[in-house]
């Protein structure tokens, strides 16, 4: 379900913007890439953080955005506006979130991501009548990988990262604490920037919280084919951060408890036969959320598997997993 349309264009160039989408799309499948989104309060930045930690392989490209309002700011002339079209970071003329922009490329520098030497082109692309349109800044390095700083425009900031994911494809995308959090049912309404990216995003979501970053993941499990590929997903990201494992099953009643200590070791087994280090197993009896939550927030990330239920199935059925992410007070991955 789209909360938007992207303004129509002519037939031709409709069919140009396609293709090279395609082939871009084509490209960037044998990447794993992450998208940062940032907002420029101090909290979001942990997102530029979490994605050059959990993409410190050549593999992974690093893609930050910050959305701007439509028109907002840009009142100088269209001398200035052809300056920030050349190049959003050296131009004169200061786009609103450019400064953040290089806030985080800095950022990347301190956790070891120096693109200073690197190729760098930059683009803008027309956007919503705006008079500056979306522009960026690519760094490509000499082993092929990419960082990407992206100034996108849009009527709100939800759009715009929906937007830019249907640009994709991407791996992972990683936004900050929400700001509020409605009920299944008012949020088929009104939803806030983070639970429609929650909701809607086609690929696996992070949920950045400061609390305890630097500690090990918490990978809850029920035995299921879904579950397990969300361990082996989240395990193999773990082991390339470096971080602790322990494994977490959660049975609704005393009687299934045997059931949950069954896919607790079933999912040890496997990593095991990955290779894989787990650091101790849990099996707990109660309610999935909050046991889910009351063990993992001494933990740096809790991973949980995506129902992939509608926003309508989620009004009627409800979400483990959007639930843990909205009363959790650490990090939270979001697997599908």
């Amino acid at each position: 379900m789209k909360l938007f349309k992207r303004p129509l264009l002519p037939v031709r160039q409709e069919a140009a913007f396609q293709k090279t989408v395609s082939n871009l799309r084509a490209q960037r499948r044998n990447r794993f890439r992450i998208l940062a989104c940032i907002d420029g309060t101090e909290e979001s930045f942990i997102t530029v953080r979490k994605a050059a930690r959990f993409g410190a392989s050549d593999e992974c490209d690093i893609i930050v955005l910050y959305v701007r309002p439509i028109d907002q700011g840009l009142h100088s002339g269209g001398l200035q506006v052809r300056l920030a079209r050349q190049n959003m970071m050296d131009a004169g003329f200061e786009l609103p979130g450019v400064s953040h922009l290089r806030r985080a490329l800095d950022m990347l520098k301190a956790e070891g991501l120096d693109v200073s030497d690197w190729t760098k082109t930059t683009q803008n692309q027309n956007a919503w009548g705006d008079p500056a349109g979306d522009n960026k800044i690519e760094y490509k390095g000499p082993t092929g990988r990419s960082v990407v700083l992206k100034l996108k425009t849009a009527p709100d900031v939800a759009v715009g990262i929906l937007d830019q994911i249907e640009l994709g494809p991407y791996n992972l995308i990683i936004v900050g604490e929400p700001s509020r959090w409605r009920s299944e049912l008012k949020s088929f309404f009104d939803s806030g920037v983070v639970q429609s990216v929650v909701t809607m995003a086609p690929c696996s979501v992070l949920v950045a919280r400061k609390a305890n970053e630097r500690m090990g993941f918490l990978i809850t499990t029920d035995g299921t084919s879904r579950s397990l590929q969300t361990v082996r997903r989240a395990a193999v990201l773990a082991h390339v951060m470096g971080r602790e494992i322990s494994l977490l099953s959660v049975a609704p009643t005393l009687e299934a408890e045997g059931a949950a200590r069954e896919a607790v070791a079933n999912t040890q087994a496997l990593l095991k036969a990955m290779k894989i280090t787990v650091r101790d197993t849990k099996v707990a009896v109660g309610d999935t959320v909050a046991k889910i939550v009351e063990f993992g927030n001494t933990y740096g990330t809790i991973v949980v598997s995506d129902e992939r239920r509608s926003r309508l199935q989620r009004v009627f059925k409800g979400s483990i997993a959007t639930d843990v992410v909205r009363r959790s007070t650490t990090s939270v991955l979001d697997v599908r």
